[in-house]
């Protein structure tokens, strides 16, 4: 059989960027075009590719990023040389927290222009070499696919944890036609991420540490999102609780009895068994400290060892594929009746969904603020009110952001991610409605936020992106307003004007209005439902309080993200 590929002899290498990144299923490229790139620009263009071009690199990233989380695949940003790399920088930085797989391709000057003087000369390398699982310049047309074949491994974790990979080109290089000895079949076959199947022996510890346990809890992650059918038949099995998180959001129903998110700080605190899936033990989880958990003991399951031995070590550690390992511990344990305290779990189920529907109710009927704009809450409960459960949310900014976090229930959600990078919502929208056009997308997102990346409702525009945005607009940056104000005694930088979004969005074409009135929310909301893409600015108090800014987020504690978990760290390591 003869290895060599039969096409076009005398493809460029940006042909080939372009044939290989089809190979892999890629539908859709995001960037902002430049000279440097303009060979690869083309060429996806002819090759088919979906160019959605943005109004500035951060976003093409991001966006990027939000494909990837939704679908599973690549994500692909392509961005020019010098600024356009440096602009794409804090969208690599979020994918690499978040371990997005995302390849984002640049460009630099001709190699005889290089280290010269030349027009957006850069090392670009080694710029995002630690915000990257890979970063590399192709100087040589004959490994240009191979080493779009390791990033592509990379990408999905295939030896490590996943995450965003960068690789540029000399222009000229782009150009050049490699020898047609190299043009292999190999490199064109469709990379996927690892499948590691589970060693019986750690099934067996497993299954015998899960069915002793009285109080389970399970905590998933990103590296859970394709186990949801086993998840919630293990859940089950055992009679165990469910907390998700963010990154995992809707992989179990709400309506499974396992799900007890109301009562977070409870479940962690008394569970004897934390069995993580897929996730680290990060801040948003106390760094797995005693302080918070107790003494439970601790299973962790994961396909990488980034989310298997960060802070806490398990007592039986499996670094397999989450689904297969998952079905792997049903399948054993068919049979075994299980030791979980069936009360406890009830318990919480009770009291998860007694505090579920007080929620409800309170947002539906929060009070306006003593200068009569809505609470942020009450925008909340009108959004959920119209939303359907397969609906994307798109949960953005600091205040609003922890409203929203706990008001708005969906199958898939997103949100900035542990980097806390606010700005995501507009380029995560446009994506998501993009890439998944059978769904509908809400992004809810304060004005700090929206401001970051305004610009891309232009973009939700030109691209027909069926995207609704909407914006709690109250002004300022509430979480480090309250702060400076208890802390400081003094407002200092933190204000914003309630300026008129929705005027600005209607300059660009989209559908657009203000409401200031909470009995104008149900119309507005269902008018702009059938006007995509449509944006919605809500004029909200300032003086709501949210659970991040009670928390102290505006101020960083020592040990802990939070200051009750703080409190809690420095009296038991007083204690040990």
């Amino acid at each position: 059989m003869n290895p060599k590929i039969t096409g076009n002899k005398h493809d460029s290498v940006a042909n080939l960027i372009a044939r290989f990144l089809k190979s892999q299923g890629v539908q859709r490229v995001y960037g902002l075009c430049g000279g440097h790139i303009m060979p690869i620009w083309m060429a996806l263009d002819a090759q088919g590719i979906r160019i959605i071009d943005v109004r500035d690199e951060r976003a093409a990233v991001y966006m990027a990023h939000a494909e990837a989380d939704l679908t599973g695949t690549l994500g692909v940003a392509l961005v020019t040389a010098g600024p356009g790399v440096t602009n794409a920088m804090t969208g690599i930085a979020n994918a690499h927290v978040s371990r997005a797989s995302v390849l984002v391709i640049s460009g630099t000057p001709p190699m005889a222009q290089e280290h010269r003087g030349a027009l957006q000369d850069m090392v670009h390398t080694e710029l995002v070499a630690s915000i990257t699982r890979m970063a590399r310049t192709v100087r040589h047309p004959a490994l240009a696919l191979a080493t779009l074949n390791e990033a592509t491994c990379r990408a999905y974790g295939q030896g490590n944890e996943p995450g965003p990979v960068y690789i540029d080109f000399p222009v000229d290089v782009l150009r050049s036609v490699p020898p047609a000895a190299v043009l292999l079949t190999e490199h064109f076959k469709r990379i996927t991420g690892p499948v590691t199947l589970p060693v019986p022996s750690d099934i067996d510890a497993a299954v015998a540490l899960l069915w002793q346990a009285k109080r389970p809890l399970f905590i998933s992650g990103r590296g859970a999102k394709a186990a949801s059918a086993p998840l919630q038949q293990l859940l089950t099995m055992l009679g165990a609780a469910y907390l998700d998180t963010s990154e995992s959001r809707g992989l179990v129903p709400p309506d499974h009895p396992s799900v007890v998110a109301a009562m977070r700080g409870n479940v962690m605190g008394q569970a004897d068994l934390v069995v993580t899936i897929g996730r680290k033990l990060d801040f948003q989880l106390a760094y797995g400290s005693p302080a918070v958990f107790g003494q439970a003991r601790f299973l962790r399951i994961a396909d990488n060892s980034a989310e298997l031995r960060d802070n806490r070590r398990g007592e039986v550690e499996l670094l397999a594929s989450v689904p297969q390992t998952l079905q792997a511990i049903c399948d054993a344990a068919v049979s075994m009746k299980p030791h979980a305290d069936s009360e406890w779990l009830k318990g919480l189920r009770q009291q998860h969904l007694a505090r579920a529907d007080k929620l409800k109710l309170s947002m539906a009927q929060a009070a306006n603020g003593s200068d009569g704009l809505m609470h942020p809450n009450k925008v909340l409960a009108a959004v959920q009110d119209v939303l359907p459960q397969h609906a994307v949310v798109v949960a953005d900014g600091g205040d609003f952001l922890s409203f929203a976090r706990v008001g708005l229930q969906s199958d898939a959600y997103l949100d900035p991610g542990p980097l806390g990078c606010i700005g995501v919502g507009t380029p995560f929208g446009v994506a998501a409605s993009l890439a998944c056009p059978e769904r509908p997308v809400v992004v809810v997102t304060g004005d700090g936020a929206f401001g970051f990346n305004a610009m891309e409702i232009d973009t939700a525009v030109r691209h027909q992106a069926p995207v609704l945005i909407i914006v709690a607009n109250n002004g300022s940056w509430a979480i480090e307003v309250r702060d400076q104000q208890q802390n400081h005694g003094k407002v200092v930088g933190t204000q914003l004007q309630f300026a008129d979004h929705a005027a600005m969005a209607r300059a660009f074409g989209m559908h657009a209005q203000r409401v200031e009135k909470a009995e104008d929310l149900a119309e507005a909301l269902a008018l702009a439902m059938q006007n995509l893409p449509a944006l919605l600015d809500v004029l909200v108090t300032p003086e709501a309080e949210s659970s991040d800014a009670k928390s102290g987020l505006a101020w960083v504690p020592d040990l802990q993200a939070l200051a009750a978990w703080d409190d809690q760290e420095r009296k038991w390591r007083d204690m040990a």
